[in-house]
């Protein structure tokens, strides 16, 4: 089995997409929030079968963990209230997905974060998509100002509340952030990629995860810079007293493999242990292009971890093993399923 994930609505209808415009202009003229619109099932499964199904059969995926369009969460954007209408609304529509498509997608939920706002909607929020949507997991915005970093590290306890509703619920979250509204960094070039790696050098300054030794933090991209200075990583636990990355991290922080040409893939392999790696593609997201030097789509990760260097029992572990262990709740599904 070939379990992604790492997948976002990308394509989600336009009604969709024309609802939240429409949701800012008039916040930003003082009027209330227009009705969401109609979207009918013929809509959903169009908006899918044409984009993410194609490739996902195409490509030999089995099932992709999907989320909202993380590029659009704009918790920038707005206010809280705000906020927490898009939330229930992209979730909403997550959940039309998976039950249009259920032995193809299952979902994770966005949370209505909002620069200055505590998180207790963001709380609730997890607790409904998860307890009555049937979600796995949540996508954590580190930087819900959208590029200033306007928040505290994710060591502080500000978080705290939001990790112990995740250690309850039993589910993993992926760090990941949003929209930049900071020139100096292009989103998914720049931002993503930096975020990326200063959540895992927050995470390895501080002491999180002794207390929340379950808790399961993905970060996406490949681990943005890690992999490839993990040297730099290991070097500075050390010079900072801290424990080897081994024990101070990696039983907690896991690494997918939207890495896009198969040099990447191969050095995550190589430098990352295997049973931190998770399969991930993001596919029809940051880049959807075809490479000249291969042909193949960039996102096309599937084809890298067919090529690397690994066993036949680590490429299990990345496609499918991993992901079951870091997403109980999909494990669970899937037992019920007889998979």
């Amino acid at each position: 089995m070939i379990i992604d994930c790492h997948g976002h609505y990308t394509t989600a209808p336009e009604l969709h997409n024309q609802w939240r415009i429409d949701q800012l202009a008039a916040f930003n003229a003082g009027e209330p929030t227009p009705a969401y619109p109609e979207i009918t099932d013929s809509i959903i499964r169009q908006s899918i079968e044409a984009n993410q199904l194609k490739l996902i059969t195409e490509r030999g995926t089995d099932l992709t963990i999907f989320s909202p369009r993380a590029s659009a969460m704009g918790h920038h954007e707005g206010d809280q209230r705000i906020s927490l209408e898009w939330s229930i609304a992209c979730n909403n529509l997550i959940k039309r997905v998976v039950e249009l498509f259920p032995e193809t997608f299952v979902g994770v939920c966005q949370l209505p974060q909002s620069p200055g706002a505590d998180l207790g909607e963001s709380i609730k929020e997890l607790q409904r998509a998860v307890t009555e949507l049937g979600f796995i997991g949540a996508n954590l915005n580190p930087d819900p100002s959208g590029g200033k970093w306007e928040t505290v590290p994710l060591t502080d306890k500000f978080w705290y509340p939001l990790y112990e509703k995740l250690v309850e619920l039993d589910v993993p979250a992926m760090v990941h952030v949003s929209a930049s509204c900071n020139p100096n960094f292009h989103a998914t070039g720049a931002h993503y990629m930096n975020a990326d790696t200063t959540a895992f050098m927050q995470l390895l300054q501080g002491d999180l995860f002794k207390d929340f030794p379950t808790l399961r933090l993905i970060i996406p991209h490949g681990g943005g810079a890690v992999p490839y200075h993990w040297g730099r990583y290991r070097g500075l636990a050390d010079m900072l007293k801290q424990p080897s990355l081994d024990t101070h991290l990696m039983n907690n922080v896991f690494f997918d493999s939207c890495v896009y040409h198969q040099p990447g893939i191969d050095l995550l392999v190589d430098v990352i242990a295997n049973k931190n790696i998770l399969f991930g593609s993001e596919m029809i997201g940051a880049v959807r292009g075809i490479d000249p030097q291969t042909g193949q789509y960039f996102d096309d990760t599937k084809r890298y971890i067919d090529a690397a260097d690994v066993t036949a029992a680590e490429r299990e572990g990345i496609f499918a093993g991993n992901a079951r262990r870091v997403f109980p709740r999909l494990d669970e599904k899937l037992r019920e399923q007889g998979l």
